[in-house]
């Protein structure tokens, strides 16, 4: 994959994004124009992919992307179907297209969580192993304490049939969210240990780190909007020290 189309599709996204920080902030997202949600997700996925590509090779990188894009579709389509791992919850046609009741963005959405973590936990910890994966699956829950709430309350992307203290959903959820990413990051541990490249840039993993606050950031903007003045808190909070951990021990 050409230097060129990782930086068209980068830009498309920041292209996209902008656009959406707009409709989204002003509350003129045209009903017509609802499936830019699920693009949007499927651009920031797509970016994930091609920094796998990018760190493992075409064929470890495609291997390695198609894992954790059928894994997580399986996971969260028993998570829809049976309330295995996460709880018990339904998603909506607001999210669409579904495949066997699971929108196709969210394998692209689980791709960029994991490449985005990936990088800030090899930042906190280079050396890898369990402790990297521990703070990578930290990193995904971080994420998903402001998309959960944003895209069920707010979005209604998806319905919880369970309850719990935060913001009615339950803590399975988040406990899922570290298993899932955990276990990703492990292998993905396990990959570059055995897995050496002979060209490498660090323009991708910054770029992977930026998509990580850029994220999280445009859902903060809707919590705030929608007076989730704790979500919108807490994930601030936790991803300024998160990041800011990351990025110093860096360049330390």
């Amino acid at each position: 994959m050409s230097l060129a189309l990782e930086d068209w599709i980068f830009r498309l996204f920041l292209f996209w994004y902008s656009i959406g920080i707009i409709l989204l902030g002003f509350d003129i997202l045209p009903a017509w124009l609802e499936w830019a949600n699920a693009f949007f997700l499927i651009l920031s996925g797509t970016l994930g992919f091609l920094y796998f590509l990018k760190r493992f090779g075409s064929i470890t990188g495609s291997v390695l992307g198609a894992v954790i894009f059928i894994f997580t579709f399986v996971v969260e389509g028993m998570g829809a179907g049976v309330g295995f791992l996460f709880g018990s919850y339904d998603y909506t046609e607001k999210f669409a297209p579904n495949v066997f009741g699971v929108p196709i963005a969210i394998g692209f959405a689980w791709l960029m969580v994991m490449a985005t973590t990936h990088v800030l936990a090899r930042w906190i910890y280079p050396s890898g192993g369990v402790f990297y994966a521990i703070i990578g699956g930290i990193g995904a829950v971080i994420m998903d304490l402001i998309i959960d709430p944003v895209a069920y309350l707010i979005k209604g992307y998806w319905i919880w049939e369970d309850t719990g203290f935060y913001y009615d959903i339950p803590w399975t959820n988040f406990f899922g969210w570290f298993v899932v990413a955990f276990l990703l990051h492990m292998l993905i541990d396990w990959l570059m240990k055995r897995k050496s490249l002979a060209v490498y840039s660090e323009v991708p993993e910054k770029r992977m780190a930026l998509l990580y606050v850029l994220m999280i950031a445009m859902f903060v903007m809707l919590a705030l909007l929608g007076k989730f003045w704790l979500a919108a808190g807490l994930t601030t909070v936790l991803t300024v020290i998160f990041s800011v951990t990351a990025w110093r021990r860096r360049i330390s």
